[in-house]
Order: C-alpha cells, then sequence, then structure tokens
C-alpha cells in the first residue's frame, strides 16, 4: 500500500524525507504577473514586487486536478490545506477526493482543514510523516492527527496587514495600525481558522516576548516549535533564544515562510506554530 502526504503550498514545507510527499502551489498575482509557489520561486521578487507596484494583488488557490495530479497513484493519501476561512483550497481537494475515490474506490483519503497555515501545518505532516515511518494503520493515524490538531497553535507578528487587508482578510481600519512606525501585530488563528488580533507591541523586542508570553498563555510547556520568518532571521533567533532560555529541550527549527504565506506576512512577518 503506497503512503502519500500531500499538502497546498502554504504549509511552507517544500519536501519531505522517506515519505512520498508532493506541494501543490497556490500563486500570487500581481497585475499579469504570476507567481507560482513551488522550488523555483524567486522569492525576493515576489515580497518586492507588490510594493513597487500599483496592480491589485490578490492569491489563487489550486483548482481540483492540481489536488488529482499530486495524488498520484497512492493508496492512502494524507492531504492538508491552508485555513477553509482564508482560501478555496480545501473546497477543491475535497471535489479532487470525490473524484479520486471513484476513479480508485479501493483508495483511502484523509483530508485535513488546518484551520491554521504555515507552521503548524508544518508540525501536523511532521507528525503524520512519524506515523507512517512507525507502521500505524491509516485509521489510527487519522485518529491520532485529530486529537493532535486540537493540540496545535499558531501565533503571528506582522509588520504590515496591507496584502490582508486588501484581500479582505482584516479590515482596512485594523491595517492601519501596522503602518504607525514600530507597531508589530501580535495575532493568533482561532479555533475557526480565523485570524484574531491579540496584542499591539511597539518594536520587535517587545513584539518577541510577546508572542512568548502568548504561548505560554495558550498552553505551551517545552513542546516542539516551528518559527517561520519572511526575511527575519534575526527575530527568529530571538524568539528561540527566549524559549529556550525557559525550555532547554524544546524542539524548536527555524526556516522560511514561501511564497504564500511570505504574501501575507510581508516582510519581516513571523508566524509560529507550536504544542500546547
Amino acid at each position: 500500500m503506497k503512503y502519500k502526504i500531500v499538502s497546498d503550498s502554504s504549509s511552507n514545507m517544500l519536501n519531505l524525507e522517506d515519505v512520498a510527499f508532493s506541494l501543490v502551489p497556490l500563486k500570487i498575482l500581481c497585475g499579469s504577473t504570476e507567481f507560482t509557489d513551488n522550488n523555483s520561486l524567486n522569492l525576493e521578487e515576489m515580497v518586492t514586487t507588490p510594493k513597487k507596484s500599483t496592480c491589485k494583488t490578490s492569491t489563487s488557490c489550486p483548482n481540483p486536478n492540481d489536488w488529482l495530479d499530486a495524488f498520484g497513484d497512492a493508496d492512502n493519501i494524507f492531504a492538508i490545506t491552508i485555513t477553509s476561512a482564508l482560501s478555496g483550497s480545501y473546497n477543491s481537494l475535497i471535489q479532487a477526493k470525490q473524484e479520486y475515490l471513484n476513479l480508485n474506490p479501493h483508495a483511502n483519503i484523509y483530508t485535513i482543514d488546518s484551520l491554521s497555515a504555515g507552521p503548524e501545518m508544518y508540525l501536523i505532516i511532521e507528525k503524520i510523516r512519524q506515523y507512517i515511518l512507525q507502521n500505524v494503520t491509516f485509521e489510527d493515524i487519522c485518529k491520532k492527527i485529530t486529537a493532535y490538531q486540537s493540540h496545535t497553535n499558531l501565533l503571528f507578528c506582522l509588520q504590515s496587514l496591507n496584502n490582508l487587508a486588501n484581500n479582505g482578510r482584516v479590515s482596512q481600519a485594523v491595517a492601519k495600525i501596522s503602518g504607525i512606525l514600530g507597531i508589530r501585530v501580535v495575532g493568533i488563528a482561532d479555533e475557526h481558522g480565523q485570524l484574531k488580533l491579540l496584542e499591539k507591541c511597539r518594536g520587535e523586542k517587545k513584539a518577541v516576548e510577546t508572542i512568548f508570553q502568548e504561548m505560554k498563555r495558550n498552553g505551551y510547556c517545552g513542546g516542539s516549535v516551528r518559527i517561520a520568518h519572511c526575511f527575519n532571521l534575526a527575530a527568529a533567533h530571538a524568539l528561540s533564544s527566549l524559549i529556550t532560555k525557559e525550555y532547554q529541550n524544546s524542539d524548536i527549527q527555524i526556516h522560511n515562510c514561501t511564497g504564500l504565506c511570505s504574501y501575507y506576512a510581508e516582510y519581516g512577518g513571523l508566524m509560529i506554530g507550536f504544542e500546547d
């Protein structure tokens, strides 16, 4: 039986060792320019182009055929998407699942609406991989991942909310807050997959400290942490140091935001996935 994990590109995961994996890219549109969120993306160009242009920018989710292509010929498929509250990616996945099962009635597909994005999805994918390598049955992996997802979280820290506001993800009035010099906005993905703004912080040091306090307020006590950044490695390291100072044995990894997450996090943004 062939196992496979499939994710849309909002997970920031471009490849995965030891288990079959496929990435289904979203797209970032800036006027007539289209950026495909895959391994070939010029990330710096994608991040800077909207700032240099007066054209409307937007994002485009995968279509069902993109998902079908990614499924390949696998028998047991775990497929995960960005929160359905912000994208149509999950709806496309559900359509693809039904078509695939019509053609392959003995296959199994477990679809996961992450109710999140980026590093929280990264944690879930890593856990699925772990269970596959441990030879856990498909049915038991589904149960375990459902339970695990209730103990993963996403926080974010943004210097700009322009792209979120321009695409209707937050209000323009809220976005203006981030235009004030030195203000960082700290927020969370709530239980419905909506973005909820929690704190306004002046300066990066205060923002990093606020993130750590919010992590603990949401149940963090030394579990795994995945920090994704958009051209802000210094802040990612500062947060990692703050965590390890109190929880020395924490499993912390830092990686870059890929295209979709970079578009919404914007330059200097942080996204933090963690276990409670």
